[in-house]
């Protein structure tokens, strides 16, 4: 199976990390805002693209061609990310390209499920939290990715 996992810089892309071991009998394509990161994940592919929040809507929109354009090359069969803005875009492209899409929340979000993965609820197949409190019919908690 094509995995295409995809997270911002920071926390998300660390969290993202922590999930290596769970695709180790899988094709995994990473995707980042960092082209540094692709030296942490060595011996996998590797794409970059830019950076984007929802307070600039023409950058948004240059993120999603972008992803648009590597998802119809590699075509993956899910699509993983742990956020924000690149991943959210990245589930929504797999989703139109026919890919499970799952959104893991950040550990960082303690009381409430993040805009993102409240706009992920819309379209994901699975919606993860990290925190027992925060899990419902539609939010699932299975632990966390970092302890």
């Amino acid at each position: 199976m094509r995995v295409l996992a995809i997270a911002s810089a920071g926390g998300h892309w660390v969290q993202l990390l922590r999930l290596i071991p769970a695709f180790d009998k899988h094709e995994v394509i990473f995707i980042s805002t960092n082209s540094k990161f692709s030296e942490t994940v060595k011996g996998y592919k590797f794409y970059d693209v830019p950076d984007a929040s929802r307070w600039d809507k023409l950058k948004l929109l240059y993120l999603l061609f972008c992803i648009a354009r590597i998802m119809i090359r590699l075509r993956p069969q899910v699509v993983l990310t742990t956020g924000a803005a690149p991943g959210l875009a990245g589930l929504f492209v797999g989703k139109m390209c026919g890919a499970k899409a799952i959104w893991i929340d950040s550990i960082a979000n303690i009381n409430k499920i993040s805009l993102s993965g409240r706009i992920a609820l819309l379209f994901a197949d699975k919606v993860y939290t990290q925190w027992p409190n925060l899990a419902s019919s539609k939010v699932i908690y299975r632990g966390n990715v970092i302890s």
